[in-house]
């Protein structure tokens, strides 16, 4: 009998391999309200945010549809369905991860940038407006500003590992994602919360960038858990990464 590689199933593919079961047996017929996240995550005795993102998963197979303000309807499976199961990186593990790593960069790069340095960040800041401000969304700008940060400690395992956990914004479940909850305003946000960044680097002050740093990715974390329905029995934002994580204060 031949062998087959074991692949660790991330936790919303899971929920979503359950919750996609319960469609496909009737349990939620086409047309009808899936549960809010909350009730489905304590029969569960999962998360919220992650059965959020097997609830987008599911969105982008197709089986449901995200209805702003109302709540997740099932839908048929049209033509522009996804084939199979989304498999991708968890956006909010993501998150976690670059909080921890690029928290610590931001206080190297407050001890070891200079003027020319700081400058290059503050170009990245003027990119993100630049992009914004047209109407789309500052990805360049913002990459760029994360990756300069990174190149300041001159590892270029760190340098390649920044630029891998920022390019996995772009993978189907993020952009999904995102196009719920990102918009003019949250990147405003995002903007000034880059800029106190920039300002604790260019004090030399370590503990201050890695607050700032931490803070930022906290706030990304709420952005994208913050509630989306007015069926979902809740109405307040999921507690702070930076607290359970650890931040400096």
């Amino acid at each position: 009998m031949p062998f087959h590689a074991i692949e660790p199933r991330r936790l919303y593919r899971q929920i979503a391999d359950q919750l996609r079961a319960l469609i496909e047996r009737g349990e939620f017929p086409v047309g009808t309200r899936l549960p809010p996240e909350r009730d489905l995550a304590l029969k569960m005795g999962v998360s919220r945010p992650s059965v959020r993102e097997a609830l987008i998963a599911l969105e982008v197979e197709g089986l449901v549809e995200v209805r702003m303000g109302s709540g997740i309807y099932v839908r048929a499976r049209g033509d522009g369905a996804a084939a199979g199961s989304v498999v991708a990186e968890s956006p909010l593990d993501t998150i976690l991860a670059r909080q921890l790593i690029e928290g610590e960069l931001a206080a190297q790069a407050a001890r070891v940038m200079k003027a020319p340095d700081i400058a290059g960040l503050r170009q990245a800041l003027d990119v993100m407006r630049e992009e914004a401000g047209s109407g789309n969304i500052p990805a360049r700008g913002d990459r760029l500003f994360h990756v300069r940060i990174a190149a300041a400690t001159e590892n270029s395992v760190l340098l390649r590992l920044v630029g891998e956990l920022y390019d996995e914004r772009h993978n189907p479940l993020a952009v999904q994602l995102g196009s719920h909850f990102e918009n003019a305003e949250s990147w405003e946000a995002a903007i000034a919360e880059h800029e106190r960044v920039v300002d604790a680097i260019a004090a030399g002050d370590a503990a201050a960038a890695r607050a700032a740093m931490r803070d930022h990715m906290a706030r990304s974390h709420d952005r994208f858990t913050a509630q989306w329905s007015a069926t979902d029995g809740t109405t307040g934002k999921s507690k702070a990464v930076s607290r359970t994580m650890g931040a400096a204060t």
